[in-house]
């Protein structure tokens, strides 16, 4: 299976990201230039966390209109894999890959400091290999991640099983006081209708081995691994555990 990670101007967690697929997830990955329409035939395209364009007018607003969105939003449409992390999750708002936006910070303030989510879906490639109700410690890194959408919307999510993570407790309790950035019914992650396309506002790339803090990130690129390769890889979390 092949990564492709974007790197926009502004853009920094693209190291990060991809140095989790090379070292952690022992996947072949490479750099995507924003100024180039080659995907490179790469199976899953992340677009990492950073300030994309300096995020001038809006986070994402012009990082949409790179050329190798145009390539990214196609692939998206013929039901390739997008993976959108932090800004990543905001620039596929953006271009219109997953419905609603992000708002400021329920604080107004940066908010970087490790969470916890619960999985709420677990048909993606994403997370198909989690149990429905896992709990996931991922940390947080962002001044826009309070998702809003209008209430249609997020009915239409909520029914079609297109929230992919909610903010929560340790033991996987809703309540303010655990919603880091205000976001519409502790929403942290959503899928599109063919759960093709997720965007989430933590940081899984940065929580793929115990000395980060968590481990936890490796759910999910092990979850996505298999789906692709038929369970044929060797468990990317039992790897991180003991690293």
């Amino acid at each position: 299976m092949k990564f492709g990670v974007v790197t926009f101007p502004g853009s920094n967690c693209d190291y990060d990201a991809f140095t989790a697929v090379r070292d952690i997830v022992r996947q072949p990955v490479e750099f995507l230039w924003h100024g180039d329409a080659d995907l490179k035939g790469c199976d899953l395209i992340i677009l990492p966390g950073g300030f994309a364009y300096g995020d001038y007018l809006r986070a994402g607003a012009i990082a949409r209109f790179s050329p190798v969105m145009k390539s990214v939003i196609d692939f998206a449409n013929s039901g390739g894999l997008v993976w959108g992390i932090c800004n990543g999750f905001q620039v596929l708002l953006e271009a219109g890959l997953l419905p609603g936006a992000m708002l400021k910070n329920r604080s107004l303030q940066f908010s970087c400091r490790q969470v916890y989510l619960r999985t709420e879906n677990t048909t993606a490639p994403y997370t198909r290999h989690l149990e429905p109700g896992t709990i996931l410690e991922i940390p947080i890194a962002h001044s826009e991640g309070n998702y809003y959408a209008p209430v249609k919307i997020l009915d239409e999510l909520e029914a079609s099983g297109r929230v992919a993570f909610r903010y929560c407790s340790a033991d996987g309790q809703l309540g303010d006081q655990f919603n880091p950035n205000g976001s519409a019914r502790h929403i942290a992650g959503i899928l599109n209708e063919n759960g093709n396309v997720l965007g989430m506002m933590p940081h899984p790339e940065r929580a793929v081995e115990t000395i980060l803090g968590s481990a936890d990130g490796c759910r999910l690129f092990d979850s996505v691994v298999k789906s692709i390769t038929a369970g044929s890889a060797k468990s990317i979390s039992d790897q991180a555990r003991v690293a």
